[in-house]
């Protein structure tokens, strides 16, 4: 294993995770919600409702949020080690365990977890267990295949 410490980030990787647990524990505060990403396109997705604002302004804020960090610093290169297929496949295996899950890393992962929900503690592990069996199978089974 080898570590680029040229590229080790922490103050920012802890600002960023305060960030998202400011505003996690925000959406419950004032709105009742909790902040899981796949239910709250999910439901931005289906018909008009009542609550189709603050869906549109989280998800707008979390693209926003891009944007406003690119003001004050340079974006990080990112390099993706994967063909496009891989890409898409991968997409489409996360949306499918999002909804056979019920929820996705943030809703289960940071909302969950610090409810102490034991439903929440199963899907964090199942969907971690499934990421390190995966990047170990392609990486080590299959490389040279």
């Amino acid at each position: 294993m080898h570590i680029d410490w040229n590229a080790f980030t922490p103050g920012s990787a802890l600002g960023g995770g305060a960030l998202i647990g400011l505003s996690a524990v925000l959406l419950a505060l004032f709105n009742g919600r909790i902040a899981g990403i796949s239910g709250i396109l999910g439901g931005l997705l289906q018909r008009p409702s009542s609550d189709t604002g603050w869906r549109a302004a989280f998800i707008l804020g979390l693209l926003g949020a891009s944007w406003a960090y690119v003001m004050v610093a340079p974006m990080p290169a990112a390099v993706v080690q994967a063909s496009d297929t891989s890409l898409v496949v991968a997409g489409l295996l996360v949306g499918v365990g999002t909804r056979y899950g019920a929820g996705c890393t943030s809703g289960h992962g940071v909302c969950g977890l610090s409810r102490l929900s034991p439903r929440s503690l199963v899907a964090t592990a199942a969907f971690m267990a499934a990421g390190f069996l995966t990047v170990y199978v392609l990486r080590h089974l299959l490389a040279g295949a």
